[in-house]
């Protein structure tokens, strides 16, 4: 079938993006869902940094692609071998595609799935097909979703059933955004009731971030960013305190004003410096939690003997070590109850032909989340 997707070439280009013009609206052959696969209408799709970090250029990937993996939509056709969910189905899609065999799956991590990572590396979908293709080349899939479109192809393992009365705009929130940053806080932090937090880095995943500390039952969330709008969102959205990380005294506000350190210092900015700052405000004993994706040539100089004298532990979040079929529901309950107003978080609404502009408002730091409506 003939597709509009939004299509990237050529990565780096320089800003404005409206003027650049990384993504072209194009149309796309998508062939029908093989073994496992599934055919989605998509009717929402975020603007994430992910997805920038490929058209900037700091997550280089295989090109053309079409990009957008945090998104919702309705299920059109299943392919053979597919029995749980049919046609009608509302879904939410999951950047992280999982096999279910592999150890990583096995052991309850589907975020790790060696084949599921493997093949987003490729730009393909889990079992290795590519579906999309443009004058009979191949157009190489985003992290086994290529949301920025109005219809894909994904293998199961990239989707989760969700419940058909929750907004479009709403639900594609939660298959990055809110798994990523409510994950990172109560699955691979988990956060305590009384814990001392902080966040570096105000976009989506690290509003949500600030949510799941409050879930958690921290008595203190500070939030942290270079942005003082993005600090007064903060501050409405429950942050106890705001610091901004351009301030050169920064780590001792933070350390000021919870007694020597946070118990734990969350980095979602996805750069070397916040993660400087995210460590450094971490007590003694404390965790400091990243779910940044920096340039893949970043280094963070860790010194080693006070990880050892201050016994402190520094972990990564992928997926918000998350397991979407548990977590995505889990989650859009405690939304409905009133815990995540992620819907707070949507900063507008845009046409897939306003994508270039998005990005560049997405670059300047002064927005959380652009939904395309499909």
């Amino acid at each position: 079938m003939k597709i509009r997707a939004a299509v990237i070439s050529e990565m780096g280009l320089e800003q404005p993006y409206a003027k650049s013009q990384p993504m072209k609206i194009e149309e796309v052959d998508l062939a029908a869902p093989g073994e496992r696969e599934v055919l989605v209408q998509i009717k929402a799709a975020s603007l994430c940094h992910s997805d920038l970090s490929t058209v900037n250029g700091d997550r280089p990937r295989q090109t053309p692609m079409v990009l957008g993996h945090e998104a919702a939509g309705v299920i059109v056709e299943c392919g053979p071998g597919i029995t749980d969910v049919k046609p009608g189905n509302h879904v939410a899609l999951v950047f992280a595609p999982s096999c279910g065999e592999c150890i990583a799956c096995r052991e309850g991590h589907p975020g790790r799935c060696e084949p599921g990572q493997k093949a987003n590396a490729a730009g393909t979908l889990l079992g290795g097909a590519i579906r999309l293709s443009q004058n009979g080349q191949p157009v190489y899939h985003h992290v086994g979703v290529s949301a920025f479109a109005d219809h894909c192809v994904v293998n199961r393992g990239s989707l989760v059933k969700i419940d058909d009365q929750l907004p479009f705009d709403e639900a594609a929130l939660f298959g990055c955004a809110v798994l990523t940053g409510v994950g990172a806080a109560l699955n691979t932090a988990d956060v305590f009731p009384g814990a001392k937090v902080a966040v570096v880095g105000l976009g989506g995943v690290g509003l949500n971030a600030l949510f799941g500390a409050k879930v958690g039952g921290a008595s203190e969330v500070i939030a942290i960013d270079v942005h003082d709008d993005k600090l007064e969102l903060a501050r409405e959205l429950g942050a106890t305190a705001a610091v901004n990380a351009k301030d050169e005294k920064a780590v001792e506000q933070v350390k000021d004003l919870t007694g020597g350190g946070v118990d734990f210092g969350f980095e979602m900015a996805g750069s070397v410096q916040a993660m400087e700052l995210a460590y450094r405000i971490t007590r003694r004993g404390g965790t400091t939690v990243t779910a940044g994706l920096p340039h893949p040539e970043a280094r963070w100089p860790l010194q080693h003997v006070n990880l050892t004298a201050e016994e402190r532990t520094v972990k990564g979040s992928y997926v918000g070590s998350c397991v979407p079929t548990r977590d995505v529901p889990r989650f859009i309950d405690l939304y409905r109850k009133g815990m995540l107003p992620v819907n707070k978080l949507m900063s507008d609404h845009i046409s897939l032909e306003q994508i270039n502009e998005g990005f560049d408002r997405l670059a300047s730091g002064h927005t959380v989340r652009q939904i395309i409506m499909m």
